[in-house]
C-alpha cells in the first residue's frame, strides 16, 4: 500500500477512523502541504474528499476508504459544521486556501443562496457518492464502510492487511456539536497537516 486516503465527506466519521488507525499508521487528519502527504501513511478529510482523483494519480497503488452515513444523521451534523464555517469561508480573513477550495467546491458554497438547505446538501452528498462509485467502478482498491455498523473496523483492518481480533470498534468522536476532537489527541504517529518541507508549505501543483 502506498497511501490510504479517507474520502468520506466531513461528519461521516473521519476523525474516528483517523484515531483508530493511529496505532498502526502515521495519520494526518486533513493535509494542506506536500510534506504532510509525504510523511503520513493515512490522510483523511479535507482535501481528500474533493481531490481523490488527483491523489489517485499522484500516489499509484494507494487504497481508499469511502465513509457512508445515513442522510438522516448526516444532514443535521453537516449543517451544524457549515453553519460554523461559512462565515469564515466567506470573509476576507485568512482561511487555508486548500480548505476553502475543497469545501466551496464540494458544497457549491459560491453558487447557491441557501447552502444549508436539506435538499441542497442531499444533492451534494449524493453527487459525491456517485462520483466515488463511478471513478472506482471495477477496482479493488476501495472499501465502503459505515463506522456505526458492527464489524466495520474489522473490515477496514482486513482491507489494510492488519492483524486484528475481530472485536475492535471505532471510537466515536466529534459527536453532537463537537468538531475538533483531533486537536486533543496526543500520539507519536500523528502528523501535522501544515508540516513544512523543503518547499515550505507548498501544496501539489495540480492545485494552483
Amino acid at each position: 500500500m502506498n497511501k490510504l486516503f479517507i474520502i468520506g465527506l466531513p461528519r461521516t466519521g473521519t476523525t474516528s477512523i483517523s484515531v483508530a488507525l493511529l496505532e498502526h499508521f502515521k495519520v494526518s487528519h486533513t493535509g494542506y502541504t506536500k510534506r504532510a502527504f509525504e510523511l503520513a501513511d493515512v490522510i483523511s478529510d479535507c482535501p481528500c474528499f474533493s481531490d481523490y482523483q488527483e491523489l489517485d494519480a499522484l500516489f499509484p497503488e494507494s487504497k481508499f476508504v469511502y465513509l457512508q452515513r445515513s442522510l438522516q444523521q448526516w444532514l443535521p451534523s453537516i449543517q451544524m459544521l457549515l453553519n460554523k464555517m461559512i462565515p469564515s469561508l466567506n470573509s476576507e480573513s485568512y482561511v487555508n486556501p486548500i480548505l476553502r477550495r475543497s469545501f466551496s467546491q464540494t458544497f457549491d458554497l459560491n453558487n447557491v443562496d441557501s447552502p444549508l438547505e436539506d435538499t441542497h446538501l442531499t444533492t451534494c452528498y449524493q453527487r459525491h457518492e456517485q462520483g466515488v462509485i463511478d471513478f472506482f467502478y471495477g477496482r479493488n482498491n476501495i472499501l465502503n464502510i459505515d463506522i456505526n455498523q458492527a464489524g466495520s473496523l474489522s473490515q477496514l483492518l482486513t482491507f489494510l492487511n492488519v492483524k486484528h481480533s475481530g472485536e475492535e470498534q471505532f471510537p466515536h468522536l466529534n459527536m453532537g456539536k463537537l468538531v475538533d476532537n483531533w486537536k486533543d489527541i496526543k500520539h507519536i504517529h500523528k502528523i501535522n497537516p501544515n508540516t513544512a518541507g523543503k518547499e515550505g508549505r507548498k501544496f501539489f501543483d495540480y492545485c494552483r
